[in-house]
């Protein structure tokens, strides 16, 4: 323990303008003057802008001239500059733990509207903080190593250029994929606005060369089933799903897709969108990586016995010739992979069309979602690129409604980002396919990004139509001649001013972008938090938008809330980046405000077990007593609060500590 503990109490308390942002509504020379008058306090100063390095400096000046022993500075938040003024304490030669900070921003002058009471407000909590900091204790920062592995969650863009980043910085990543191939929904697109670049000329290299990477260990049709452990040193069992084929054997060569007993393709083809149809032995699509089939257990004749199964395996095993890839046996695995830190990069789901019934998806055969509608333009499509409808027929007039399921308080309030640039791009896609006259319905144009409003300038020059409305229904009841066996979508025209009724040959929904269904699982799992939305929240928007509460553990893409490919893959460069700062490192400092028990009052009662969020406290059951890993302990105070026997303390939230603060808020001296 620091030698300070058993001197005379000798504090400098700092008081921050914040610019005006404190100043306007306290007046801090009044603050400090109160303050100065406490016992103990030998200095305060007022000044601007405490955290510049001028403020700083004056810190490390007094601790010295003033032999100050202990420093609290009342400005801003705590999540901003603890940690600052923290460095300042030590540069000046004291233990960083002396340090108290006060939070009159936030707490006071932004939430008051009355100078006088804000100012008595500031002057309470900064009592209480003079009054604490007395009771602190010095504490030592701890070291703990980090694993240099790292665990990339999900395959889409923004996996791939997370993984293929460390990777390329020498680093080992396991990339787990739940779909049996990677790609993720960009592999389903056709072209990429603003620029039309085909989607798979830009994703299917990176695909391949992280697949082919070798610090890169891919795991696709797998899930991450169990996460243990800590920042920097995380055990993640991952749940390999049975492909029934040996992937180190397949060569892809697709024989036994060929020689299936199904001579034609009989199942929905999820990669299509259920828009054409697959044999239950299969490869999702042609540019899948890695280039191995999976049997799909649920329709293959092998796995519904008796002369069914002997009738089956003559046929593709046969195929498989001496590789004898395929194998009928296999069964689900775990397996444990030891990390230092995880990114998690599982995407979004699209909205699904049938829960807006006025809309007609599902009911209406020519209504489809822009995912569909990409799969139908794309030249490896179920119809090779012709946009072909579910009659047959080929369209000469299309309608595209925006913000379906986005900006809507019955479904989703927030707006969905892509869903305009999109749709303008498939407007473009279907007019050159088609020839169509083309309408698209919105609520606002937003075309934000670079390059975004001259390719809606573009649109406008090709003759798209733009009809500013909400759509209201879209039906098949006909009014008049011209509309008989037309889709019918009635809008009110807020610019013309009245409702109007346009009759199409298809329907296409711009459907927005969800958090995953199972999103809620995987925040449990790997103990993140969510917005109130759904998609998983970042430690904080501005300064930390890829690190997440849970240490170690970062997000990247369209699971931390909806964005198109270039923001993403941005992001997933700072979450790669952010990785590698934390594993070239080789370890990390943790803060010291950790619980600790007290052996001769605890009971062995084992209430606290069930309680700590992070898996922290284990029973001892030889000495019947709770013991904490400070290295998982995150300073939450849970068990604190929960002990029956008052013996379980927290460094930083001492008893004494809490009390003499509570004391200062009430005193009036």
């Amino acid at each position: 323990m620091d030698n300070r503990d058993s001197q005379e109490i000798r504090i400098g308390f700092y008081i921050c303008h914040c610019g005006s942002n404190i100043a306007a509504m306290v007046d801090c020379p009044a603050v400090a003057k109160a303050i100065g008058k406490l016992a103990g306090v030998v200095l305060t100063r007022d000044y601007k802008y405490m955290c510049s390095d001028p403020g700083q400096e004056l810190i490390r000046k007094d601790i010295a001239e003033f032999k100050l022993n202990r420093v609290v500075v009342a400005s801003c938040s705590p999540l901003l500059h603890e940690k600052t003024f923290r460095g300042a304490v030590e540069a000046g030669g004291l233990n960083p733990f002396y340090f108290h900070m006060v939070n009159i921003r936030e707490h006071d002058a932004w939430v008051h509207t009355d100078k006088a009471e804000a100012t008595e407000k500031a002057c309470a909590l900064s009592r209480a903080a003079i009054r604490r900091v007395a009771k602190h204790k010095a504490l030592e920062v701890k070291r703990v190593s980090v694993h240099p592995d790292v665990l990339v969650v999900g395959g889409g863009i923004a996996g791939i250029h997370a993984a293929m980043t460390i990777a390329n910085a020498g680093r080992k990543v396991y990339l787990v994929e739940r779909e049996p191939s990677i790609g993720g929904h960009m592999a389903k697109f056709d072209k990429t606005f603003p620029t039309l670049d085909c989607a798979a000329c830009i994703l299917t290299p990176k695909m391949s060369e992280a697949g082919s990477h070798p610090n890169i260990t891919l795991m696709t049709y797998s899930e991450v089933a169990k996460m243990d452990g800590y920042v920097g040193n995380y055990t993640v069992t991952i749940k390999r799903k049975p492909r029934y084929i040996k992937e180190d054997v397949c060569t892809g060569c697709q024989e036994c897709i060929a020689n299936c007993v199904y001579k034609e393709p009989k199942f929905r083809d999820e990669f299509n969108e259920g828009l054409g149809k697959r044999k239950p032995v299969y490869i999702p699509f042609p540019q899948a990586t890695p280039q191995v089939v999976a049997i799909d257990s649920r329709t293959c004749l092998n796995f519904k016995g008796g002369v069914l199964t002997d009738m089956c395996k003559k046929s593709c095993v046969a195929a498989c010739g001496e590789k004898q890839a395929i194998d009928f046996t296999q069964q689900e695995i775990l397996q444990e992979v030891k990390v230092g830190a995880i990114i998690i990069a599982t995407g979004f789901q699209p909205f699904d069309a049938a829960r807006i019934p006025q809309y007609g998806y599902g009911r209406y055969p020519n209504v489809y979602t822009a995912l569909e509608i990409e799969r139908l333009v794309n030249a490896s499509g179920p119809t090779s690129g012709h946009v072909i409808m579910r009659d047959g027929t080929e369209p000469k007039s299309i309608g595209i409604i925006h913000c379906v399921g986005s900006r809507d308080q019955k479904t989703n309030r927030w707006c969905s980002k892509v869903c305009c640039m999109y749709s303008l791009k498939l407007a473009h896609l279907l007019k050159e396919h088609t020839g169509a006259e083309i309408y698209n319905f919105y609520i606002d144009m937003r075309t934000p990004g670079k390059g975004y409003e001259e390719f809606y300038d573009k649109l406008l020059e090709e003759g798209v139509h733009f009809i500013r409305g909400r759509v209201g229904e879209v039906t098949d009841w006909a009014a008049s001649p011209e509309e008989e066996g037309k889709l019918v979508v009635r809008v009110e025209d807020t610019l013309a001013g009245y409702v109007r009724r346009i009759p199409f040959d298809m329907v296409v929904l711009a459907t927005g972008l969800e958090p995953k269904s199972d999103a809620q699982d995987v925040r449990r799992l790997f103990n993140m938090s969510c917005g109130s939305e759904g998609f998983f929240l970042e430690r904080h928007p501005k300064l930390a938008p890829v690190s997440t509460f849970s240490d170690g553990i970062y997000i990247a893409g369209c699971c931390q809330g909806p964005r198109d490919i270039p923001d993403t893959v941005a992001q997933a460069g700072a979450a790669a980046a952010e990785v590698l700062v934390l594993v070239d490192k080789g370890y990390i400092e943790q803060e010291p405000n950790t619980a600790f028990i007290l052996d001769e009052e605890c009971c062995g009662c084992k209430s606290c077990i069930p309680l700590c969020p992070y898996t922290a406290i284990t029973f001892d059951a030889t000495r019947k007593k709770a013991v904490i890993n400070e290295a998982l302990c995150k300073g939450c105070g849970t068990c604190v609060a929960a002990c029956p026997s008052g013996s379980i303390v927290q460094n930083l939230f001492e008893d004494d500590e809490i009390f003499s603060e509570i004391e200062g808020v009430l005193a009036h001296d």
